[in-house]
């Protein structure tokens, strides 16, 4: 039975000003990256809202690989094949002017007490450990342990790209998991060729360590893309004194290459080692 942080859950689909209550973290900080954040992407047209109704997450997501704009959700996001839950994990949507859901991120919140990402790989993936094959050879797995946030999802609609709201989205949920749970890590798994075009590096991370890889999924080798809480920390702050800082309509038109976010973000670096191959 997964093992779950106690916090308090908000009401779904709050705005995301709305929905900060900081029990945790600094919080002169964090609040005002969340004001920030919601302000710029106001100015772009964009209403940022925190739910926890995954199963309209697994709907849009649906909906999106039949007109070929996203790829199909991770396990782990998936209510009929995992335990998320409004306790342990939540979701950015990004509307635009007329309602529509045109970018995501999701979170999350694994509490790893006495155990470590190397011994969870599966379960955290796939959202029940039933063997599958992972083999780890990233070191730093062995180190990841506490209360762990996940990052994936992350999604934007292919008229909206290009804008900077990929980068955007992922630091709005590194602020609001910390304000919410004692966060002691926050991690993604990103591909390789993310890794290697640099896109990898734009959502925040501050260590890389290869690999792990799914043999029974498409995604080949990944790479550990994590930070230490302090480090989320001094990255939201370096965000919100650069990119968030006179930002009014920052993110309304295209300013940054396009491709293809999807709910593996991150990419392994060359440096691969070789580690312990995982069927529990």
């Amino acid at each position: 039975m997964p093992l779950d942080y106690p916090n308090i859950v908000p009401e779904n689909n709050l705005r995301l000003p709305d929905a900060l209550t900081i029990t945790h973290g600094p919080a002169p900080l964090l609040a005002r990256f969340v004001l920030e954040a919601d302000k710029a992407a106001r100015a772009a047209g964009i209403y940022l809202r925190i739910r926890n109704d995954f199963d309209t997450l697994t709907r849009l997501n649906q909906e999106q690989v039949a007109r070929g704009n996203w790829y199909p959700l991770i396990d782990m996001f998936n209510p009929e094949k995992s335990a998320v839950s409004p306790e342990n994990a939540f979701w950015v949507s990004g509307e635009n002017e007329q309602g529509e859901i045109v970018c995501t991120n999701a979170a999350r919140i694994h509490y790893w007490p006495g155990t470590t990402l190397e011994d969870e790989a599966v379960a955290m993936l796939y959202g029940r450990d039933e063997g599958q094959p992972c083999t780890i050879t990233a070191e730093a797995a062995k180190t990841i342990t506490g209360v762990v946030q996940v990052h994936g999802a992350t999604w934007v609609r292919p008229d909206c790209r290009g804008r900077g709201l990929s980068h955007l989205l992922p630091r709005v949920c590194r602020a609001y998991g910390p304000s919410r749970w004692p966060i002691d890590w926050v991690m993604a798994l990103i591909t390789m060729a993310h890794y290697r075009n640099g896109i990898a590096f734009s959502y925040g991370a501050r260590h890389f360590s290869a690999s792990v890889v799914y043999p029974e999924l498409h995604f080949g080798e990944l790479v550990l893309a994590y930070s230490a809480r302090d480090e989320v920390y001094d990255d939201l702050a370096s965000y919100l004194a650069s990119e968030l800082a006179g930002a009014s309509g920052k993110f309304a038109e295209r300013s940054v290459p396009t491709f293809l976010a999807q709910e593996v973000i991150s990419t392994s670096p060359d440096g691969v080692r070789q580690g312990s191959s995982k069927r529990s």
